[in-house]
């Protein structure tokens, strides 16, 4: 990370957490935090570890106080995660324990204030988004007054790279990207990340941008990007 922009994993390890999830006055999970209406439960159990070895663990409101206590202790045992996909040292226990379903898991990023578009981006908003959305991106225009910002790269008048927040705190948003496949790997969906990070700057936040572990083209848009990766999160449903 640079100077200019030097916070603690920790610190956006929380701010990751609270950007995804909606919480109650005890911090535990209630709904993922879409800022459209409508949110679907959060998961059971939400860990993230941290680039400097502290771990961050947060529990769905119904898992019992004697389990969460339990996790908890296997949480602070969490070594430092170099590897974003080598899994937890206590995956198992996670996943018994929690009688876990699925999981998900994957590489946190910190879009960098020197990070620039190399291309020219423009912002969608209501105005123009019928013009610009239209086709590829139509079920896009029922969001768009909840997703902002909104950036766009502009081809023959159409949307075909769209980065977009699609959790949103006062502190932080978290980055929603969709390239269309014919324009992926030439660098078109970098420039959008890096044109919507300066846009969540200017209204006071921190760009995020989180992916998958099995997400290979989300994470060479990272590298190509330069972004800063501060962490990992795993979730149990």
């Amino acid at each position: 990370m640079s100077n200019q922009d030097w916070i603690k994993p920790y610190k956006l390890v929380e701010y990751h957490a609270e950007a995804l999830f909606t919480h109650d006055h005890n911090l535990r999970l209630r709904t993922i935090n879409e800022p459209w209406p409508g949110a679907a439960d959060a998961p059971r159990f939400f860990l993230g570890r941290s680039i400097e070895g502290t771990t961050l663990s947060r529990f769905r409101y119904d898992v019992q106080e004697k389990l969460v206590r339990q996790l908890e202790g296997l949480c602070a045992d969490e070594p430092i995660v170099t590897d974003f996909q080598t899994k937890p040292k206590h995956f198992e226990a996670y996943m018994n324990l929690l009688q876990g379903k699925r999981f998900t898991m994957g590489p946190c990023y910190l879009v960098p204030r020197e990070a620039a578009s190399t291309m020219k981006v423009v912002n969608v908003n209501r105005e123009n988004m019928k013009e610009l959305l239209g086709g590829n991106f139509e079920w896009m225009t029922s969001e768009i007054d909840y997703a902002q910002p909104c950036v766009a790269l502009i081809r023959e008048n159409q949307a075909v790279s769209i980065c977009r927040s699609v959790r949103i705190t006062s502190m932080a948003h978290e980055a929603g990207l969709e390239t269309l496949e014919e324009f992926r790997g030439i660098g078109y969906a970098a420039s959008v990340v890096a044109g919507w990070a300066m846009e969540v700057r200017k209204v006071g936040g921190l760009p995020l941008y989180s992916t998958s572990w099995d997400n290979l083209a989300s994470q060479s848009v990272a590298r190509k990007s330069a972004l800063s990766f501060y962490g990992v999160n795993f979730t149990v449903y």
